[in-house]
């Protein structure tokens, strides 16, 4: 098998790329050499990359996956506003503790927010939307807490069963 440099000496990187997209001819081996150069490539403009740039990108990557998510009309459990809270935190690398006291909210309660154990007050919704530079907006986490309580509206047979009780009244049809 032809090494990275190899291969980087008789093709541009943009004929490496062009390969693994629109591969016309290649066969299984010529295809994994072009997938090695091409990881190849891939690595050597990450290790060129500032350390502001690799943040931008993973911010942008967490954001897409938000947006994605806040498009579909399938609801995760995986997918809560602790997870993408905790997601933001560990991709700027900081601590929660830390993190907390940048938006001057008490660790225990940041914890609880994490956990599922509370939902989010406006003003913390307000201050991840000012810590972000305005680049993960308040209306898209408000956004993803609309979501869970969709599904939790829909899916807690619990609360109407026990609220009925305060019905006196209803009307006599369905449409």
């Amino acid at each position: 098998m032809k090494s990275y440099k190899e291969i980087e000496k008789k093709h541009a990187p943009e004929e490496i790329a062009e390969g693994l997209v629109f591969p016309v001819s290649a066969g299984r081996d010529e295809r994994k050499e072009l997938i090695s150069a091409f990881k190849g490539i891939r690595k050597k403009h990450a290790e060129k990359q500032s350390e502001e740039n690799k943040l931008i990108a993973k911010l942008l990557q967490l954001k897409f996956l938000i947006e994605d998510y806040l498009k579909g009309n399938n609801f995760n459990k995986e997918f809560y506003f602790g997870y993408f809270l905790k997601e933001y935190i560990t991709r700027i690398e900081k601590k929660n503790k830390q993190f907390a006291n940048e938006i001057n909210v008490d660790p225990t309660e940041l914890s609880q927010i994490i956990n599922k154990h509370r939902k989010p007050t406006e003003k913390i919704i307000y201050r991840l939307e000012l810590h972000s530079n305005r680049n993960f907006p308040a209306v898209m986490w408000f956004k993803i807490l609309e979501k869970e309580r969709e599904y939790e509206l829909i899916h807690n047979s619990a609360i109407v069963e026990s609220e009925k009780k305060y019905v006196n009244e209803h009307l006599h049809f369905s449409f």
